[in-house]
């Protein structure tokens, strides 16, 4: 299947040889509902139909040998938004763990949670634990799905980590470093975003990997997130391509 795959994309001009390929692309979901709302369909249809983008651009990914991909699935302002549609997008991101895990597996994705996820409801800390355990030694493409996530929480608790270390005097305050508080970010082990994409054609982060997308290339779409796909993708690539990357220099 995966070979069939390969062999589509090829015909569809997809893969190209000569390109470079962003290690790690991170992903701002945006306009499902917008997408929805322009097909006279309810808020959480166009929900729905963004998992099944997810499942699309994860397997496309994989497929054209990109290593980490990070997607802003449920920020911590989202649960600011009407009860009815949080209770659905709980029930959407465990119904989505549960449908799609085992072709994940068996496509050897890794897949880990960032973000403060053991607040959220019962039983999808336990959903969301059992599935990263079972994917921890697969060696494909790291998927990271960034859940009750906010960029500004987790500086202030990687801050806080740091703090009971200096007042430990396990560590001097003179020694702290950027690479010291990368340490207790909860990407630590994930190296930084080299393209970030937001969907629906915002131009902000949303208080999205704010550290750790310093000097990430942005790139923004007017594509809605579940019309976002394979060839979507490759734009954003092609324009990645065209960057020249200087980190201050």
């Amino acid at each position: 299947m995966k070979e069939s795959l390969q062999q589509q994309n090829k015909e569809e001009g997809l893969l190209t040889e000569t390109k470079i390929l962003p290690t790690h692309i991170a992903i701002i979901m945006d306009g499902n509902r917008r997408w929805a709302k322009n097909k006279n369909l309810p808020s959480m249809l166009g929900h729905r139909e963004g998992v099944q983008s997810l499942k699309k651009i994860t397997r496309y990914a994989s497929d054209i040998g990109i290593k980490y991909l990070t997607v802003y699935a449920f920020s911590t302002e989202n649960w600011n938004r009407k009860k009815d549609e949080v209770d659905f997008l709980m029930f959407l991101i465990r119904e989505a763990i549960q449908n799609e895990f085992e072709e994940m597996h068996k496509n050897n994705v890794k897949l880990n949670v960032i973000g403060f996820y053991k607040e959220l409801p019962t039983p999808l800390p336990d959903v969301l634990d059992e599935a990263m355990n079972k994917t921890k030694n697969n060696t494909g493409l790291n998927l990271q799905v960034a859940i009750n996530y906010g960029s500004r929480a987790e500086i202030i608790y990687a801050v806080k980590e740091v703090a009971k270390k200096v007042i430990a005097k396990e560590v001097e305050l003179d020694n702290i470093t950027p690479e010291l508080l990368t340490e207790y970010l909860l990407t630590k082990n994930i190296p930084d975003p080299d393209l970030l994409i937001r969907t629906g054609g915002e131009q902000r982060i949303s208080n999205y990997l704010l550290w750790q997308s310093a000097y990430s290339e942005f790139y923004s779409t007017n594509a809605l997130w579940p019309s976002f796909d394979a060839k979507e993708l490759d734009k954003a690539i092609d324009e990645f391509n065209k960057r020249q990357r200087r980190y201050g220099l």
